[in-house]
């Protein structure tokens, strides 16, 4: 797995070369608004979790997650450490561990 020093240059190069979507978090499935679509947990795996720290705030903190979806859709998944930890359905917090 490649390493990256930042979080924009992670999404840079991942979109370029596999993960072309943006996926949204919402309490019971991803949403990826460009094709209009949700897919829940039990229709995706995680194929690769990033994880970058602020340099100047440990409120900068994020998590990429690269994710592969049973249809065959690639995207990106950007979460702040903790934030959605309380607003996601069980469910989904299994998968995004």
């Amino acid at each position: 797995m490649k390493n990256y020093d930042t979080l924009s240059e992670a999404i840079n190069d991942l979109q370029v070369n596999e993960y072309p979507y943006d996926f949204n978090l919402t309490p019971e499935c991803l949403e990826c608004a460009s094709l209009k679509i949700e897919i829940r947990p039990e229709d995706f795996k995680v194929d690769k979790i990033y994880r970058f720290e602020g340099m100047s705030s440990t409120d900068d903190n994020s998590i990429l997650y690269a994710i592969s979806s049973k249809d065959g859709i690639k995207g990106l998944l950007v979460d702040a450490y903790g934030v959605y930890a309380e607003n996601i359905s069980e469910a989904m917090r299994k998968k995004l561990r």
